[in-house]
């Protein structure tokens, strides 16, 4: 099914959507793009539908021919401070409070958002698979949040955040088992099966 490309009768509007919310290590990182209204594109997808190769080439389409784009990064000890939800709320909110222009609509991936410069929102539900705007958000989200987690994991390859970015796998916990955690964990994420044997 093609994707649509507005969801309001507004001249602007913006999708945002976040990346890495599940993760126990490195940021929540959101994006918000504005795309123009003949904007089409035929594998432009939900990030987690497409894959790395694709996702390389539709960060380049998207960032030439939108007409702004602009992600955010929110580190782990705001993370830990305020949550993930308002974490990757803020993340969000921060994204489009940088576009130019300001859009008079935002669509939301997801169920949650807050008010954003008394801009009208909407929250949709898998909207990154049903809002062109919402997908190249995003595919700028995880795009910049991998090359993140491709970045620390050359301070701590012990993790290889270069393959599991951040994620919890089995790999990831066996290696927070044995070798601890590192400033870039999520502390209030239950990072073990028994955090007990953890030290902060």
């Amino acid at each position: 099914m093609a994707l649509l490309t507005n969801f309001s009768t507004y001249s602007t509007e913006c999708g945002t959507d976040e990346a890495g919310r599940g993760c126990l290590a490195g940021p929540v990182t959101a994006a918000a793009v504005l795309l123009p209204d003949h904007f089409k594109n035929d594998i432009l997808n939900d990030s987690k539908q497409v894959s790395h190769v694709n996702r390389s080439i539709l960060r380049t389409i998207i960032e030439k021919n939108s007409l702004d784009f602009a992600f955010c990064h929110i580190m782990p000890d705001e993370i830990d401070s305020i949550n993930i939800l308002n974490a990757s709320i803020k993340a969000m909110q921060l994204s489009v409070l940088k576009l130019k222009p300001q859009p008079e609509f935002i669509i939301v991936d997801g169920n949650r958002f807050k008010p954003c410069n008394n801009i009208p929102f909407e929250t949709i539900i898998k909207g990154d698979s049903k809002y062109l705007s919402i997908a190249a958000a995003s595919i700028i989200a995880k795009t910049y949040r991998d090359e993140y987690m491709q970045r620390i994991h050359e301070e701590y390859p012990m993790y290889n955040w270069k393959q599991n970015k951040g994620y919890p796998t089995k790999e990831h916990r066996n290696a927070i088992a044995e070798y601890g955690i590192t400033k870039y964990h999520r502390k209030s994420f239950k990072l073990l099966p028994d955090q007990s044997k953890l030290n902060f």
